[in-house]
Formats: C-alpha cells, structure tokens, sequence
C-alpha cells in the first residue's frame, strides 16, 4: 500500500497546487468555518509553506506564505472576503483547535507544530 510517506513529492505538489487553486476560488468559504470543521485553514497552509521554506534558498515568512495561498496580499483578501467571525463560528473553532492540539501534536514532524497563529485563535485580531 502506498503511503503519504511514500507519495512522490511531485504528486504532492501538484495535489497540493490543486488544493490551493480549489481554496482561491472558494471564497465563500470562510477560515474560521474551515477551522471549525477541519482543524486548518487558509493561515494554516501560509504558515506551513513559510515552515517547509526555512533553510531552503527560496525562504519566506509566514505572511509570504499566506498571500501566496490566498492568491493575493491576505490584507486585500480579508476586506473582500471574510467578514467578522459570528460568535458560534467562534466557538466551534475553539473546540476544533483543541482537537489539534491533543491529537496533531504528537502525529505531526517538529517542523509543523499543530499550533495557530494567534489571528485564528483570537478571531477580530
């Protein structure tokens, strides 16, 4: 059986290209929802291309990575795009991070810790 481990990094790529292009053009769904349901968000990736990044000749921060999975400066991206958090969509984000911090932790490599960065954590930061 084949496994993410033993995927060719250039499937990979193309497969994660492709979750990206689906995200740009998915702009009615909102990050906090993706949090809510899913544990990850637009952010989420941003910051997992500024880690896989480091050390590489191509390094970027977090924010380089974001604007690139946006598809655009996240600042624009944001005013047309994602309106204030509702207060349920805040609290199901709450209890979908929790999920990651028990059970992502310990499954993913030191390099892409399951924390988030503190825009998720603190909705209308």
């Amino acid at each position: 059986m084949k496994t993410l481990e033993t995927l060719d990094d250039a499937i990979a790529a193309e497969a994660f290209r492709r979750l990206v292009r689906h995200l740009q053009h998915r702009t009615d769904v909102q990050n906090i929802d993706l949090m809510g349901y899913a544990g990850f968000c637009r952010n989420c990736l941003g910051e997992w291309i500024a880690d896989a990044s480091e050390g590489t000749p191509q390094q970027m921060d977090w924010g380089e990575g974001r604007d690139i999975v946006c598809g655009m400066p996240y600042a624009e991206w944001k005013a047309k795009y994602a309106p204030p958090a509702t207060p349920e969509q805040a609290a199901r984000m709450k209890e979908s991070v929790a999920k990651n911090e028990a059970a992502l932790d310990e499954a993913l490599d030191e390099s892409f810790p399951a924390s988030d960065p503190p825009a998720m954590t603190e909705p209308g930061r």
